[in-house]
């Protein structure tokens, strides 16, 4: 009787330890989520900072390149 109540015990414990795992990696997945959508957000409103800073750069390139 000791050797099956041991078993089970164990095999709980065993369940135990991977359901706080489990809940462990779904925290870091739904931070990591947000940092990478943060990221995203950051490089978009950065590409467009790019575009307008060279706009003017370009019309002129653009004036150049005609006259010639």
């Amino acid at each position: 009787m000791f050797w099956p109540m041991l078993a089970i015990a164990l095999g709980f414990c065993g369940l135990a330890v991977l359901a706080v795992l489990a809940a462990r990696v779904f925290v870091e997945t739904r931070r990591l989520a947000r940092q990478v959508a943060e990221a995203s957000r950051r490089i978009t409103r950065a590409a467009e900072d790019l575009e307008r800073a060279a706009a003017p750069f370009a019309a002129a390139s653009a004036r150049t390149m005609r006259d010639r």
